[in-house]
């Protein structure tokens, strides 16, 4: 029988986290963006940073480009797309001594203007394989560090993103096509070519990225079903605002990467910096007021520094808890944990 959400609580409650302990967090992809700035605020708070990178060096220099202090970060090799990156990075991180007290899955890859799908060494869809099934293997895998923390309130942080939820304005917009997991057909032939799609359809790059994203809600929102009772881990997702300047449009055209800044800051109003919204995603992590499990939280798409968050409602796939199950048993099969 599972313990109630107050005795978990109050389990948790009676640990007091030694003064001499540094909290420490595992960010990936933190070599840029937002998962940059996350890292810069969380250190800023006095947390120990993971920086989980593809890319050591340039984590390294980053890390320096925004002043973080030496002895406030360490860089490990992470390549979400590999999963066997993933289980080294998982090893690594133990052998590191450290106990973990966070975990921000950030890092995402998105190909808007693919015609063919780029494959991951595992032989999944590339955007899939990154943003949900490395994401889905890290999570389950530093569950038990998590665990044992002796944080009053561990927490797994997942970014999600306005584009994969239609109950948004945002996320209305049905270019190249809303996201739509169906019944997980292409999960349950293999994912192997031919198969790109999570749902078994042809190939489309664009809705391929808000269906991982949309996954990675599920995937919050299962964590928190099968574990938060038990653990006291608080589970939770949010959507920082629209960071139109971020690298994830890297692949995207170039006079897209002009414009969209422009339209978002003159027209819309929606832009945030990069800074601002690794702000938020710090005060998910640290702030008491963000230990409300299975929250969405969301500021909307403007640039107030000082803006209120609020629990988004998310969209009726999201909220599928027949689907958030079988996404879960079938992303296990793949990742090898079943």
């Amino acid at each position: 029988m599972r313990k109630t959400v107050n005795s978990a609580r109050s389990r948790r409650d009676r640990f007091s986290m030694p003064q001499h302990r540094q909290s420490t967090v595992v960010i990936t992809g933190a070599s840029s963006g937002v998962g940059l700035y996350a890292a810069k605020a969380l250190a800023a708070k006095g947390w120990h940073v993971v920086m989980a990178c593809r890319n050591v060096q340039k984590a390294g220099a980053a890390a320096q480009s925004v002043e973080m202090p030496p002895n406030s970060y360490t860089i490990l090799p992470l390549d979400l797309a590999s999963l066997g990156s993933v289980r080294l990075f998982v090893q690594r991180f133990r052998e590191s001594g450290r106990s973990l007290d966070a975990l921000v899955c950030n890092a995402a890859v998105y190909f808007p203007i693919l015609k063919e799908p780029q494959r991951s060494l595992d032989g999944y869809e590339l955007s899939v394989a990154t943003n949900h099934l490395g994401h889905f293997l890290l999570c389950n895998l530093m569950l038990e560090d998590l665990k044992k923390s002796s944080h009053p309130q561990p927490r797994m942080v997942i970014l999600g993103t306005v584009t994969a939820n239609p109950k948004e304005l945002g996320g209305k917009i049905p270019i190249p096509a809303p996201p739509d997991l169906g019944e997980l057909e292409g999960f349950e032939q293999g994912f192997q070519e031919p198969i790109a799609m999570i749902n078994g359809k042809p190939f489309k790059s664009g809705k391929a990225y808000k269906d991982s994203k949309l996954c990675n809600v599920l995937t919050m929102r299962e964590l928190h079903r099968r574990y938060h009772d038990e653990t006291g881990i608080v589970f939770s997702s949010l959507y920082p605002g629209c960071v139109a300047e971020t690298p994830l449009f890297r692949n995207h055209y170039p006079l897209f990467r002009k414009i969209f800044p422009w339209f978002q800051k003159n027209i819309t109003g929606g832009y945030v910096s990069q800074e601002l919204a690794g702000e938020r995603v710090a005060a998910v992590v640290a702030d008491p007021e963000y230990g409300n499990s299975g929250s969405y939280w969301s500021w909307g798409n403007r640039q107030k520094k000082n803006r209120k968050s609020f629990v988004q409602e998310v969209s009726d796939e999201a909220l599928d808890d027949r689907k958030a199950e079988r996404l879960w048993e079938l992303s296990e099969k793949l990742v090898g944990l079943a």
